[in-house]
């Protein structure tokens, strides 16, 4: 803990940097040093805050990334690496005079470690300067100076920086393994980071290499040349590369067919990436008809390059569906650029899909999330399609259950629990563009499938968890309809209810029960006593799972009866769950004693959330609507003014997310047009909520913005009402 070192953080920084000095004979001790250094450079602030101390320091590791040993040499980059992270603001004394040589010197190196670092810097680099780009916007529109400034590093390097990576990318080996960190992959990942970070000016310096060697007779720098391309089409506005793309397309869809694998691959990556920044580029009359053909033949070439190319389908079929024009009284286009195409597309990823060699490179998971795009972003005039496509998923996974009884290794029962998730997974897509009579016709069959999943998964959350997904989006799809099914679904629910060893199938389940009742309306009552008791049983564990129940079930305690408002009977079911809850809820979502656990943060987060929720929930449901506050709410009110405690301990708690400000700023908003001035009281006696509300104002999520906005104006409403 950096906190506790603190007051030791001298004598031990003596020792550490005694170690690294040149002097010092043995390289075994550097290394340990060096290592020991890079570990410490958290709690060494005060250190660096001291010029001469901060001095000393920069020049002995400096001094240390010029030692023979590589190892020694390796660990004084990282260090660097490190420093310019944590230390940005200091680094302008040394950046000229030694850190610019030392990092273009590594970039250079042929030992992939050391180049490896030399690259990593300037990652970090535009990483900071990035930060402190959104820093200086946010800066300038509250009308304040930033508190920290950007030196424009990356900028003012460009020139030198460019070509070396240029020349890295041309250093692949075309038998590259996917997961092997190197040289060449660092140079593509720091050349988009110094797009993004420093935009229009990069273009100048690539596009003369661009121009030069994609048309190469040495496949390595026709590689280099399309990855390099593919690089900077993110940063640069989009007016300034859009000429630039329209001019290469006819050279890119050539290179779809070109003899290197390896090239193949990079530019089906780049075409995605042009659907995706730059669509007008790929949907035009000129390119769209043989960009579509050289994909579709792409989906037959070595399983890499399919699986960049479904990808390309993916950003191309959500580009042409925003593209496409949509009548005002309608939902969706009536028909779009791919509609000609859209069967056979289809066609071609089913067949992608189910191909042998479909485990290599993620080639059939990436068919299968293509072919879900494909139908989530399809026009009207595809309709008939989709019914084909809905029945061939259907015919899929009935022919995959059969297989259950011949799976001999855990291999094969690995990739059959995979190819049922997918198959459930694209049955979720393909059922939400199911008109509602269609859907009626095939739901006795996807239902006796999904439960024939159920009863063979019982040891498979993963699967268990997507058949439940499946089921939500058929509930979804068929509405009241679905009744007909509880009898035979309830056991499966009630397991997946009480599996807490995998709380993402518990979250699904209770995630379904809101779908249902929303579906069912009233007819969901005989089933709620049982529901609650499962959520009941084991308070300790399942505390999520009964928020996420008061939220799905708390939103619709009201419900439309014979065209009229009628108070949901499941509302008031609840209510004598939620009164002695409150200390349980608090001493679950304070902060945890070990919140360097990252993992335990997250999940206190997410638990604060589901509270907050839990609470809007209620509360928005037993209100009623906004000008006529229902009677019923103030069932509520004794346990007002702990819920602005809790809000008031979250507001406290550093490690809070932009969610739970988003989450407790619509709650202070609800529970001041609730209950008004008695609100204001309680939260003029909290300071740390005016704080927490200042926070979201500044966020840059519009949801959390418009939350906090609303609950400021809501309290000031009542002090002027005051």
């Amino acid at each position: 803990d950096p906190e506790q070192l603190q007051d030791k953080s001298n004598e031990i920084l003596t020792a550490i940097i005694q170690g690294m000095r040149k002097e010092e004979p043995s390289n075994n001790v550097k290394l340990a040093a060096t290592n020991a250094l890079l570990n410490s450079l958290e709690f060494t602030k005060a250190n660096f805050d001291k010029e001469s101390e901060r001095h000393f320091i920069m020049q002995v590791v400096c001094e240390a990334t010029q030692c023979p040993d590589t190892r020694v040499r390796v660990a004084a980059l990282q260090n660097l690496v490190k420093i310019m992270s944590l230390y940005y603001q200091y680094m302008e004394t040394y950046m000229g005079p030694a850190l610019f040589a030392i990092t273009i010197e590594a970039m250079k190196s042929d030992i992939d470690e050391v180049a490896l670092q030399g690259i990593e810097f300037w990652s970090n680099v535009c990483d900071e300067e990035m930060d402190l780009a959104i820093e200086a916007s946010e800066a300038a529109e509250q009308g304040r100076p930033p508190e920290h400034t950007s030196k424009f590093y990356a900028k003012g390097a460009l020139q030198y920086l460019v070509p070396i990576l240029t020349q890295t990318l041309t250093k692949q080996d075309e038998n590259d393994d996917d997961d092997d960190w190197n040289p060449c992959k660092a140079a593509g990942v720091c050349l988009m980071l110094l797009a993004t970070c420093c935009e229009d000016d990069i273009v100048p310096h690539v596009l003369p290499f661009i121009k030069e060697h994609i048309k190469n007779p040495d496949w390595r720098y026709r590689d280099a040349a399309v990855m390099a391309f593919g690089c900077i089409l993110e940063g640069p506005e989009p007016n300034q590369l859009k000429p630039l793309v329209i001019q290469a397309m006819p050279t890119l869809i050539e290179l779809m067919k070109d003899p290197s694998v390896v090239v193949r691959d990079t530019t089906a990556w780049t075409v995605g990436r042009i659907c995706e920044m730059l669509p007008e580029a790929a949907i035009n009359d000129i390119y769209l008809a043989p960009l579509l053909q050289c994909l579709m033949e792409g989906l037959s070439a070595e399983p890499r390059v399919a699986s960049n190319v479904c990808w390309a389908f993916s950003s191309l079929a959500e580009a042409a569906y925003e593209a496409a024009d949509v009548a005002d009284d309608q939902e969706e286009p009536a028909t779009y650029c791919l509609s000609s195409s859209f069967e056979l597309i289809v066609q071609k990823l089913l067949e992608t899909a189910d191909r042998p060699d479909g485990h290599q490179n993620n080639l059939r998971s990436s068919a299968y999330e293509s072919l879900m795009e494909i139908v989530k972003n399809s026009a009207k005039d595809c309709y008939p399609a989709v019914q084909k496509t809905t029945l061939v998923i259907m015919e899929r996974l009935q022919q995959v259950l059969q297989m259950e009884s011949h799976i001999q290794s855990t291999s094969d029962r690995i990739q059959f629990n995979d190819l049922q998730s997918l198959l459930c997974a694209t049955l979720q897509n393909v059922l939400r563009k199911v008109q509602h009579q269609d859907a009626l016709q095939i739901s006795d069959v996807v239902m006796a499938s999904l439960l024939r999943m159920f009863q063979s998964t019982a040891g498979s959350g993963g699967v268990q968890e997507d058949a439940l997904m499946a089921v939500s989006t058929l509930v979804e799809v068929l509405g009241g309809e679905f009744l007909k099914y509880m009898d035979a679904f309830k056991p499966f629910l009630g397991i997946g209810l009480k599996n807490y060893a995998e709380y993402q199938v518990c979250l699904a389940a209770v995630g379904l029960v809101g779908d249902l009742c929303r579906a069912l309306q009233s007819n969901i009552l005989p089933f709620c006593d049982e529901v609650m008791q499962l959520l009941l049983e084991n308070l300790g564990v399942s505390v999520y799972l009964l928020i996420s129940w008061f939220v799905t079930v708390g939103l619709h305690t009201e419900e439309e009866v014979g065209g009229g408002r009628s108070r949901s009977p499941v509302g008031h079911t609840l209510l004598p769950s939620l009164k002695p809850k409150p200390a349980t809820l608090l001493k679950w979502t304070l902060p945890f004693p070990f919140q360097s656990d990252y993992d335990m943060v997250d999940y206190l987060n997410e638990l604060r959330e589901g509270c907050l929720e839990a609470y809007t929930g209620i509360i928005q449901g037993l209100k009623g609507d906004q000008e006529n506050v229902h009677p019923d709410v103030m069932l509520v009110q004794p346990r007002v003014e702990f819920i602005l405690s809790y809000i008031d301990h979250i507001a406290g708690d550093e490690d809070h997310t932009d969610g739970v400000v988003a989450c407790a700023a619509g709650l202070i908003g609800d529970l001041c047009t609730a209950f008004g001035k008695d609100v204001l009281k309680l939260v003029e006696a909290r300071p740390m909520i005016h704080e927490l509300l200042t926070e979201g104002r500044r966020s840059k999520t519009n949801k959390t913005k418009t939350l906090a906005t609303w609950a400021t104006k809501e309290l000031r409403k009542l002090k002027n009402q005051a």
